[in-house]
């Protein structure tokens, strides 16, 4: 739903998907877009992270699936992301993840869109990436801001959602979104503010004391940090 999420799962899929092509693509990016678009279209397969930026008005041959990790914010475009998939004869799936509390999205798509969907059973026996997620966040500063300023993003995107009658900010279960998010801590927001997070255990590290990889970056924070002193 966010640029910001794309920046944070696109550099996760990274590292934790190999011999796979991972790509991110995000209205921010303004003149590499373009780049971007033309050469996952070349590849024989891959991974495109992407905003909805990519969600109509555009061809890639041979999508096999389409994954909708967050319910799209109006109901057309629900299916113009799904028409990603299955182009001129082809066969394709589409699949959008909802919460328990989220359901009742699936009879309005059906109702406002006439989209009937079937319910896909949880896999079994799922990889717990998130440890490892958390590892590259405590190794670079990199990682656990892009963190941050995802979760931040998905909660203001959550909160503006077109159907907030479904999806209610009062009902998100924050702390179990954090740990989604694979955070070290609870970063500081108005939706936050008073509210208590007994399910979150945050790490005892001091997150300040993370650096960055990038050297350049690090040798700049270390110079703001010595000002701020």
């Amino acid at each position: 739903s966010t640029c910001a999420c794309v920046e944070y799962y696109g550099k996760a899929l990274e590292s934790l998907i190999k011999q796979v092509k991972i790509m991110s693509i995000h209205g921010k990016m303004k003149h590499k877009r373009n780049k971007i678009f033309t050469e996952f279209r070349k590849l024989p397969g891959g991974i495109l992270v992407c905003t909805d930026v990519m969600a109509r008005g555009i061809d890639i041959p041979e999508v096999h699936w389409v994954l909708q990790y967050d319910p799209p914010s109006s109901a057309s475009a629900f299916v113009h992301r799904c028409g990603r998939t299955a182009r001129i004869g082809n066969v394709g799936s589409a699949l959008v993840f909802l919460l328990p509390m989220e359901e009742s999205y699936i009879n309005f798509l059906s109702i406002n869109q006439k989209c009937p969907m079937q319910e896909m059973k949880p896999q079994p026996n799922v990889l717990d990436l998130l440890p490892k997620l958390k590892s590259m966040a405590l190794a670079d500063r990199a990682v656990f801001e892009k963190g941050m300023k995802a979760f931040v993003s998905y909660v203001q995107a959550y909160a503006k959602h077109e159907c907030n009658l479904i999806f209610r900010i009062k009902d998100l279960d924050f702390a179990s979104l954090a740990k989604g998010f694979a955070l070290l801590k609870m970063p500081k927001m108005p939706e936050l503010r008073g509210k208590c997070f007994p399910d979150f255990t945050p790490v005892t590290v001091n997150t300040d004391s993370i650096s960055f990889k990038d050297k350049n970056r690090e040798k700049q924070r270390q110079k703001q940090l010595e000002q701020q002193r």
